[in-house]
């Protein structure tokens, strides 16, 4: 699909800019699909801050570079902050209509940097230090709360974000991927380098490589969690969206793949393949959607951001603070939300990471409240004890 024809699809569908847009749709008509990037994405090279000295110095091998007209640079945002250039042709054209918006500096004020622990955390949306009802999800807390609406995880198991007193159904969307190179491939480019000045550093390469998947691999896969990969998402996109339209209102897919400590490449690479084909799926999932796709949002996250600065092979570790997208043909897109602060050394968070200044269960009770009409009370019911915050996005 190219930005051309993104373009307009996505034209023709309806596009809402007013706050209360979806404020004033029944509940029973708002469709709400949640995406969880399972494995920690590396949000610094998703939503480029082009405007950091500090970035590119923190990353020599992989930052994305700035906006330019070369077509593996960043894709101008604002001032600040660039869009990576393999969402070119998928939710850049939503950006620039107004039908997709970045949250920087999000995430859940769980430090542990567990994939486990914290992915548990924002499932179950329950504040921190306190025991954990882990039978109750904030995604089944409000289905709960709404009148008339059927929840759906697109899974092999219920999550804990579904779990709860409302019935949830699931089904599986699981496809399986294969490497983009695997040992025999491998052997093929090390031979092409046989006789040459550089053959043993190749084959170096290849056993280093070698070594630290082998040492990684555990690891990645439990991170996952089941997730479906990003190979083949378009089409499962697809079908979710048909089956949101005829019937369920929220929907949940994760989708693992994410936990990039080794290779992760820059504007090409490993990581510029995951998004290329995540932002070609929810694409085409706001095309399948059609005329509904003004009344849809879609709400993108991971358990944390990665390490800004890159590790000695040339990726990065588990990190704190993430960058949330939303989608719809109702929001307010078109910009970069919430609270922000200069990209630089002296404001990283543990002297390694992005901080968390807008919290996850403020943001989206926020959004909540703009997209169903609820009040404090009901709120209070699906984010205890947590106080709202309304950034803008409807």
């Amino acid at each position: 699909m190219s930005r051309r024809d993104t373009l307009k699809i996505l034209a023709a569908l309806p596009l809402f800019t007013m706050a209360g847009s979806l404020l004033a749709t029944p509940a029973n008509k708002t469709r709400l699909l949640f995406v969880f990037l399972r494995g920690g994405y590396d949000a610094a090279n998703l939503l480029v801050p082009v405007s950091s000295r500090f970035y590119y110095e923190a990353r020599p091998n992989i930052a994305i570079p700035r906006p330019s007209a070369d077509l593996n640079s960043a894709l101008p945002l604002n001032a600040d902050w660039g869009l990576h250039p393999a969402l070119r042709e998928s939710i850049y054209p939503l950006f620039t209509i107004g039908q997709a918006a970045f949250v920087p500096f999000s995430g859940t004020n769980d430090i542990s940097r567990s994939h486990f622990e914290t992915q548990d955390s924002i499932e179950l949306g329950q504040p921190l230090g306190r025991s954990r009802d882990f039978r109750s999800g904030f995604l089944n807390r409000l289905a709960a709360t709404l009148n008339g609406v059927d929840a759906i995880s697109f899974t092999d198991q219920l999550p804990l974000i579904l779990q709860g007193s409302v019935q949830v159904p699931n089904t599986t969307l699981r496809s399986i991927s294969k490497p983009a190179i695997d040992g025999r491939q491998g052997s093929i480019i090390a031979s092409m380098y046989k006789g040459t000045a550089l053959a043993q550093q190749v084959r170096e390469g290849f056993l280093v490589q070698d070594d630290v998947m082998r040492e990684m691999a555990g690891e990645m896969e439990i991170a996952n969690r089941n997730a479906i990969t990003t190979k083949g998402f378009e089409l499962e996109a697809r079908r979710i969206a048909k089956l949101m339209k005829d019937k369920y209102n929220i929907g949940f897919v994760d989708v693992g793949g994410w936990d990039t400590h080794v290779g992760e490449g820059g504007a090409t690479g490993y990581l510029a393949g995951r998004l290329d084909e995540l932002g070609r799926g929810l694409a085409a999932f706001a095309q399948e959607m059609g005329n509904d796709w003004r009344d849809t949002v879609t709400v993108v996250v991971s358990e944390f951001g990665r390490t800004f600065r890159e590790n000695g092979n040339r990726g990065t570790d588990h990190g704190h603070g993430s960058v949330y997208w939303v989608l719809g043909g109702g929001i307010r897109g078109g910009q970069v939300l919430g609270e922000q602060i200069k990209v630089e050394q002296a404001t990283l968070f543990q002297n390694r990471d992005y901080p968390v200044l807008n919290e996850y269960r403020a943001v989206l009770g926020g959004l909540f409240a703009r997209m169903y009409g609820l009040n404090a009370g009901q709120l209070d019911r699906i984010f205890v004890g947590t106080k709202m915050r309304d950034i803008g996005l409807v």
